[in-house]
């Protein structure tokens, strides 16, 4: 789609998958073994609107009602209901989340955050993050194949205790589906408007000799409903659980993504545009492309009451990207790539009956060798502003070639026990060394483009070591049999990523642009504490879960934007506030009618937040919407038969940090989804969704731009239809 390519990285998954498959795959297997003496990794959420175990709040498998966590569960039926299009669909189901949509299924992030880009979130699969710390990506959902999940999970706050760096605003994580006990096949067809189509085929060996097997392909097509924003991805999985031993247990997952898309980043146009021309975009020459494969083998061994188990894992990451975001302010073509290999390991020992007490000793290591090669773009464009149009470019200056290796060494304890039948108490603490090592080519001297006249700053070879003691306690208390409370005190924090480290921003001459480079290696990691209570269970048939939160960030590591001129610079800015409340509720009306909802209201406040520009300190921040609420209501006559409505509300927010008047706020928007399922046949079923059916103006984000409000519209009304056969 995209010929002009700054350094066509050779796209070498397949050489990766076979080097991966060597290091990871089993020798033998046999049957699959009892789940009951496994760890939950591939344990998959059940329909229940209060389901009996999570698997992502303590590593393993732990009953829902006894993790003092937020933890927000999809199943697999409902993800099949869903049908998502994009990740927005499905999270936004769960209280307190919210994904904005960039471009095909690019987005953003706000979970207790405001709308944010920034490495705030840890996206997992199995438990196992898709991505190095180093080399985070705010649209990594796009490499999951969520519509074909076995079940998603949810973890809203810090979760660095468990799982490390990155985990600030929540844990997104991904659940493969199972093995299916008996063969079978299904494929899922569907078209719609904009030119979409998808095919989606899945099949199953059965269990056998060697264990049981499974594979999901999707095939993703769309032409885009704005100008020049088409997309394309092929991703599949393939998993293998099987059981050499009655007390070993192995289980291997190949993912992988392709992604092809021009972007256009929703190219935010001003409010006559955004109201009259929608489907114009100024931003047509940007694209991205990217490949992404995983391979992992989880290895576990039941001794008496522990159980031992290792998984080592490999990754390769790869995109080229001609940013949408910076064409105004410094146009680049950047190719970044980087592998992963690592291995996690813990031991699991039950004791003491009496208490039910449990032990969970681990070690994560990973060793992640990247790179970043990028040129400055001469672009053409017509018009000025907000309203500038990008026609073309070619490639100029290069101003940054060097090679980092991101390593990682964190060891973490976990224990709980119940001193009282009513009362689970539990507590972490998880220490995190990491290290970057990065070779300048260019060294240490600024780097200037002629065309522009600009400076980019090098910071030279460099190594640099983070460490940080992360902590956390809980509690849960049984009220009755189906009414539980809990408690929590958690902390997080977030490494500074490659570029934010080792790509500083551009300058207007050597000396800043030296200044910049130094600032840059400055960069501390953020800082979360957030003390949480909670109450969940199900009375008179309603299922209910409620959370209340405060938060706080320090040393936010923020990209600080000049409003006239587009220009970012990161920095650790102060502190910021976030609390609020968040309500999950769902019941059964009858034997054919149920309602599912979920709501949220939040408040996000610079508290201590000074910069070069301006004080910003008892403001509200930009993008954070105070109140989002998902409302569904759901008939289903007989099995496989569905027909829901469902409200998507999202409250007003300020578009920039001043709170000025001049710009207002963007005021929310309130959009209508339905959805129709109908089985033929046994083994055959039709269906049809009408997203955005009022056919609603709205923006999936706004803000400010040259000093003028600016708004990317959201999908118009939209039609899919298509059949499942099953065999």
């Amino acid at each position: 789609m995209n010929p002009a390519l700054l350094n066509s990285s050779a796209r070498g998954l397949a050489g990766s998958a076979l080097l991966a498959a060597a290091i990871c795959l089993p020798v033998h297997a046999q049957t699959a073994p009892d789940a009951a003496t496994r760890s939950a990794a591939s344990a998959v959420p059940t329909d229940a609107r209060l389901p009996a175990v999570t698997v992502t709040g303590t590593r393993e498998k732990a009953l829902l009602t006894e993790t003092p966590a937020s933890v927000g569960l999809i199943s697999a039926r409902t993800i099949r209901e869903t049908a998502p299009t994009h990740p927005q669909q499905l999270l936004g189901q769960v209280p307190g989340v919210a994904i904005g949509v960039t471009n095909g299924e690019g987005h953003n992030t706000a979970i207790r955050q405001p709308f944010t880009t920034a490495p705030l979130y840890l996206y997992l699969e199995d438990g196992l993050p898709i991505r190095a710390t180093g080399f985070f990506n705010h649209n990594a959902l796009y490499e999951l194949n969520l519509p074909m999940a076995g079940g998603v999970e949810v973890v809203r706050g810090p979760g660095t205790a468990l799982y490390g760096s990155d985990a600030i605003g929540g844990i997104i994580n991904l659940i493969t589906r199972l093995p299916g006990p008996v063969p079978g096949a299904a494929l899922n067809a569907e078209a719609g408007s904009h030119g979409w189509r998808r095919l989606m085929a899945e099949g199953d060996t059965g269990a056998g000799a060697w264990g049981a097997m499974r594979a999901d392909l999707n095939l993703t097509r769309t032409d885009g409903w704005r100008n020049r924003t088409a997309y394309e991805r092929n991703s599949g999985n393939f998993r293998w659980d099987a059981a050499p031993s009655g007390t070993d247990s192995l289980k291997t997952i190949l993912s992988f993504s392709q992604i092809d898309q021009q972007t256009g980043a929703n190219s935010p146009l001003p409010y006559a545009d955004y109201r009259n021309n929608p489907t114009r975009n100024n931003l047509s020459i940007a694209f991205r492309q990217v490949d992404a494969l995983r391979l992992s083998t989880a290895w576990e061994r039941v001794v008496g009451n522990g159980l031992l188990s290792v998984t080592p894992y490999f990754r390769d990451n790869r995109m080229d990207l001609l940013a949408s975001f910076t064409l105004a302010s410094d146009p680049t073509l950047a190719t970044t790539s980087n592998l992963s290999y690592g291995v996690a390991a813990k031991w699991r020992q039950d004791f003491a009956p009496s208490i039910r007490g449990r032990v969970i000793a681990g070690i994560d290591l990973e060793n992640s060798p990247g790179s970043r090669i990028e040129n400055r773009l001469n672009v053409t464009s017509t018009g000025s502003g907000a309203s500038r149009v990008f026609t073309a470019y070619t490639s100029g200056t290069r101003i940054f070639d060097y090679d980092v290796t991101f390593r990682s060494s964190s060891p973490y304890l976990h224990t709980e026990f119940s001193p009282l039948d009513r009362l689970r108490v539990s507590a972490g603490v998880r220490y995190d060394h990491l290290s970057y090592s990065v070779n300048n080519r260019f060294g240490s001297a600024p780097v200037r483009d002629a065309a522009s006249g600009n400076w980019y700053g090098q910071s030279g070879d460099a190594t640099l070591n983070f460490e940080r003691l992360s902590p956390k306690i809980g509690a849960t208390w049984a009220f009755e049999p189906r009414t539980h409370g809990y408690l929590s005190y958690n902390t997080g924090f977030r490494a500074p990523s490659e570029s934010q480290l080792f790509r500083p921003s551009l300058a207007a001459n050597a000396t800043d642009a030296t200044h910049r480079a130094t600032l840059s290696l400055g960069l501390k990691p953020i800082k979360a504490e957030q003390a949480e209570i909670g109450l969940r269970g199900e009375r008179a048939g309603l299922d209910y879960n409620l959370a209340a939160f405060h938060l706080v960030k320090r040393d936010d590591l923020v990209s600080q934007r000049d409003l006239a001129t587009n220009l970012a610079t990161n920095v650790n800015a102060g502190r910021t506030r976030h609390q609020g409340l968040e309500l999950g509720v769902g019941a059964r009306l009858d034997k054919v009618w149920r309602i599912d909802g979920a709501f949220s209201y939040t408040r996000h406040t610079y508290v201590d937040w000074v910069s070069a520009a301006a004080d910003f300190s008892g403001k509200e921040m930009e993008a954070a919407p105070r109140t989002l609420a998902n409302l569904r209501v759901s008939w289903m006559p007989r099995p496989r038969a569905l027909a829901q409505l469902e409200w998507v509300h999202l409250g007003a927010y300020w578009l920039e940090a001043s709170n000025s008047a001049t710009y207002s706020r963007y005021p929310g928007h309130n959009l209508l989804n339905a959805r129709l399922a109908w089985p033929i046949s046994e083994g055959l079923s039709v269906f049809a969704r009408v997203m955005n059916l009022a056919d609603r103006r709205y923006a999936d984000s706004a803000s400010v731009s040259s000093n003028t409000p600016v708004y990317s519209p959201g999908l118009p009304r939209t039609l899919y239809a298509g059949f499942e056969a099953k065999w």
